[in-house]
């Protein structure tokens, strides 16, 4: 967790990532254990929980963003805090299946391309090898 914490500005409760499994140029793989203590299992269909799936969004935005600081800023720029990695576009977010307590992610992010400041980055979830959504979208890397 703290190596996340030191990538991105993200703090629980709202940091949907808690392990980082692999960064490289192309892209990056994280994971999430999913607790029923989760907050947001209150209020999303109590006694049938099952996660948002914005927040599920969130989580390949989140990788995306450990890929963009450790990969474009570089590990050793990161306390400058003049540039922060921000969602511009989301496209073509699909889901297939419902995340629930005790299932394990790992959310990949694969490079597209960059264009200036923005890189297109395609997202997936999988629980085990089984594809829960996937979905295209853009960071940038904005100064603050």
């Amino acid at each position: 967790m703290d190596e996340i914490q030191r990538l991105i500005p993200h703090r629980p409760p709202f940091l949907f990532i808690d392990q980082v499994i692999e960064v490289n140029k192309e892209g990056a793989k994280t994971g999430l254990s999913i607790s029923a203590e989760m907050p947001f299992f209150k209020g999303h269909y109590p006694g049938n929980p099952i996660m948002p799936g914005v927040l599920l969004c969130e989580s390949v935005f989140q990788t995306g963003a450990v890929f963009l600081s450790k990969e474009q800023i570089g590990e050793d720029n990161l306390n400058d805090e003049s540039v922060t990695p921000v969602l511009s576009r989301i496209r073509d977010a699909r889901f297939k299946r419902m995340v629930k307590p005790d299932d394990d992610l790992v959310i990949s992010v694969t490079l597209i391309d960059q264009i200036g400041q923005f890189y297109n980055l395609r997202g997936e979830v999988r629980n085990g090898n089984k594809v829960i959504m996937t979905v295209s979208f853009a960071l940038a890397l904005v100064k603050q």
